[in-house]
């Protein structure tokens, strides 16, 4: 997107300068606006042309069923889908009784900008009827990040030559039909009017429409209400039924003169509370935002913003691509998670139906890292709501006949909603994010009362998961076998490296919490025997490596494997999972996304220097990042090992993973891990960071492309700065105490109002691998 004409590059906002239908479906992702709680894709406000209709509150689904033509004991009964709550972005405009729709008459002008710092969406059009009368219709939107259930609209319409008579439909619209989707009538039924009227109201300039969803049960109220600001004459008049709310706006204007309204929607839903509970919530969320107005809620968004931008802005120079889309990526970051309280974060975040609005462990894995620096309560929202559905994990495990807790695949309530076990029910590694998140929080925020909570127990509970799931062997050695590590083309495969490690961290992990919280884990019922029983298998864990070639295998037999013929395979072949069995990619070397080198980098303490030389380079031939989580993983090891030009590359990928479209499916929403991906490629990659045991450490380096890199970062309620160079870091305390860091493997002591500068050494990098023909990501530093 960002290479088509009609986008600009900007710091600070994505701007369109035309409206091409052709790529509308993409441009309503970029577009969309969300608080984690609601979300709004950026259709136009008339509604039609649309790409994808998409009105979501986080956690509203639909269920399905999950048949299968062979039937096996532990396959999940049935899905999840998200569903498309009721419109109120809705606004139609009608000009002496032409509407105004960009396909017919002729548009003159159209931009839409989303501005990162303001946090709204604005439009402007300028549009000559069939009949030749021309307006100039104006509107911003918002989704509020303060008042969570609310989104808001300030539309406006003025004649450009002559008086004209206009009409202004605002509306809620519930079961707008929507493009099929593609592979699964099952969903394609479910999504064909889920929801099922239950009240509607009008009057004055409000409607209110309450409905539930057909299956799931769950009950959603919409209302709204306005603002209208016109000439004497204006009329106003409201009206509902079952799946519509309609407030008509009629003014008769002068040239030059404006017709102003102001939208509020509010929204509410409840799997458990009554029709007037639900429905009285929503409308005193709307009195509440009728209260503070519009103006005030612009500056409660842009104060909100200011104070996110002074501690997560990223500023790159070198690269006006780059800066503009490390700030696009953390703004949707933001936008996936800021209001999300009790609920998962899905891989989609709320800016389409992609992947059924399933959760993932892209959340725990990419999402939650970034934010421990930049936003440490966001991730305990996070990580209390994996908490909430332990009980549902712990069920699932004993039903597959494991102890602790089976954490799902996908889901949006918490039951596992993954249909294909090998890559589904299999990924326990799943259970190692989660821990890793929880470790990584604990060790950046110090919060004790989180750890002797929600925290202890779920490093518990996974803890038991892994200690049943593997087992000691003839020699001593603890074994996980059967299982689906990152990489999705090697399935139930025996002793994952990436799966071991983090379960070998997680048990560890667990028996010291146990320790410092022995009333806990008491409660628990976690005694000596259960943490001695973590340790030996922590100590003795099992990491196959093939003495032959000198690096470790990604899974037990893996490098014994026959090469996948990537010679022999066409480029329009990729992704493979689409053009080859599955049976043929498991027995291949062929990688789909990176698993040992994220071993690499989330267990970068269990590898010499050497031995992660060697593995990038022979996983680099392999790996064709037919995954989008891939290319963040790859820059970062990429820049480890010294090869800081391809690390380049890898990030660009990342970074514009959606504003390029690269995967030719960004119409179905954004993949918010990979934009998230940027700051990790930036900051994890070039400046290096790492961070153990409350000690935060940087091995800052630029490749060629770049000329400045400046982030902060958060530790132990402090915030750091780093601002580094092709030739040197300086590293500057913000507030608090003084904090230990460690540059280059030299420590430093920082302390408020001193800097520290270090100089950058010199890398001497091996010959750069190289990748399977055709997958070579694209050259950036030469660009």
């Amino acid at each position: 997107m960002i290479t088509h004409g009609a986008f600009t590059c900007e710091p600070w906002a994505l701007r369109s300068t035309r409206l091409d239908l052709d790529v509308l479906a993409q441009a309503e992702s970029l577009f969309a606006l969300s608080n984690g709680h609601l979300g709004w894709r950026g259709n136009l406000d008339e509604g039609e042309p649309h790409g994808l209709p998409g009105s979501y509150l986080s956690g509203v689904y639909e269920s399905h069923p999950l048949p299968y033509a062979e039937a096996g004991y532990g396959f999940p009964e049935s899905g999840q889908t998200v569903v498309n709550i009721t419109n109120g972005k809705v606004i139609r405009l009608l000009v002496d009784d032409e509407a105004f729709d960009v396909r017919y008459g002729r548009l003159r002008d159209h931009e839409q900008a989303l501005d990162f710092r303001a946090g709204v969406l604005s439009r402007r059009a300028e549009w000559e009827s069939p009949d030749g009368s021309a307006v100039r219709v104006t509107s911003v939107r918002l989704v509020s990040l303060t008042q969570r259930a609310i989104a808001a609209i300030c539309y406006e319409v003025t004649p450009l030559d002559e008086p004209l008579r206009v009409v202004v439909q605002s509306e809620l619209v519930a079961n707008e039909p929507l493009p099929k989707p593609g592979g699964d009538p099952r969903i394609a039924a479910v999504l064909d009017a889920p929801l099922v009227g239950e009240e509607n109201s009008a009057g004055d300039a409000r409607s209110v429409l309450v409905h539930c969803t057909r299956r799931s049960g769950l009950r959603v109220a919409v209302a709204m209400d306005h603002l209208v600001d016109g000439p004497p004459g204006t009329h106003v008049v409201a009206e509902s039924s079952a799946d519509l709310g309609r407030v008509t706006v009629t003014a008769s204007l002068a040239a030059g003169e404006t017709l102003r309204l102001v939208k509020f929607v509010a929204h509410s839903w409840s799997g458990s509370r009554s029709r007037p509970a639900v429905r009285d919530e929503a409308e005193a969320a709307l009195a509440g935002a009728r209260d503070t107005g519009w103006e005030g809620l612009l500056s409660a968004q842009r104060s909100y913003l200011d104070e996110f931008w002074s501690r997560a802005d990223v500023q790159v120079d070198g690269d006006p691509e780059i800066q503009q889309a490390v700030r696009f990526g953390l703004f949707h970051m933001l936008q996936a998670t800021a209001r999300a309280e009790g609920r998962g974060i899905p891989a989609k975040g709320l800016t389409g139906r992609g992947y059924d609005g399933h959760v993932f462990w892209d959340s725990e894995a990419f999402v939650l890292p970034v934010l421990t620096y930049l936003m440490p309560d966001a991730v305990a929202h996070a990580l209390r709501w994996r908490h909430t559905t332990l009980p549902m994990a712990t069920t699932r495990a004993a039903q597959l006949g494991l102890g602790g807790a089976a954490f799902p695949w996908r889901t949006i309530h918490g039951e596992e909603c993954s249909g294909y076990w090998p890559a589904g029910t299999a990924a326990f590694h799943v259970n190692a994010a989660i821990s890793d998140a929880v470790i990584r929080y604990l060790d950046v925020t110090g919060d004790d009362a989180f750890e002797a909570d929600a925290g202890m127990e779920l490093l518990v509970e996974t803890a038991r998961l892994w200690r049943s799931l593997g087992h000691h062997d003839a020699d001593g050695a603890f074994r996980i076998d059967g299982v689906t590590g990152p990489d999705e083309y090697s399935a139930v495969a025996d002793n994952n490296v990436y799966t071991n490690l983090m379960a070998q961290q997680n048990l560890l992990a667990a028996a010291r919490a146990a320790e410092r919280h022995s009333d806990r884990a008491g409660r628990l019922g976690v005694g000596e025997e259960e943490m001695a029983g973590w340790r030996n298998a922590a100590r003795a864990m099992s990491l196959p490596y093939d003495h032959r070639l000198g690096v470790h295998q990604q899974s037990e037999g893996f490098t014994s494997h026959q090469r996948w013929d990537f010679g022999a395979t066409r480029p329009e072949q990729y992704p493979l999972m689409l053009h080859f069995p599955y049976f043929d990619l498991y027995r291949k070397q062929v990688v789909k996304q990176a698993d040992l080198v994220l071993a690499l980098h989330r267990r970068g303490d269990a590898f010499s220097p050497e031995e992660k030389a060697r593995d990038f380079a022979y996983y680099e031939q392999i790996t064709v990042r037919d995954s989008s989580l891939s290319a963040c993983t790859q820059a970062v090891v990429a820049a480890e090992v010294g090869h800081l030009d391809l690390a380049y590359d890898y990030l660009a990928e990342a970074a514009l993973m959606d504003l390029d479209d690269v995967e030719h499916n960004t119409r179905n929403g954004l993949h918010i891990a990979s934009l998230v991906g940027a700051w990790i490629a930036l900051v994890d990659g070039f400046a290096g960071l790492r961070q153990r045991a409350g000690v935060l450490s940087f091995a800052p380096r630029l490749p060629s492309g770049l000329t400045r890199l400046s982030f902060t970062v958060s530790m132990l309620g402090r915030r750091l700065t780093v601002e580094m160079n092709q030739k040197s870091a300086t590293y500057t305390l913000l507030d608090g105490a003084p904090l230990r860091i460690r540059h280059h493997g030299r420590p430093g002591k920082l302390s408020v109002g001193t800097p520290l500068s270090r100089p950058i050494p010199a890398t001497h990098p091996s010959k750069e691998p190289t990748q399977p023909p055709g997958r070579r990501p694209i050259r950036r530093a030469s660009s």
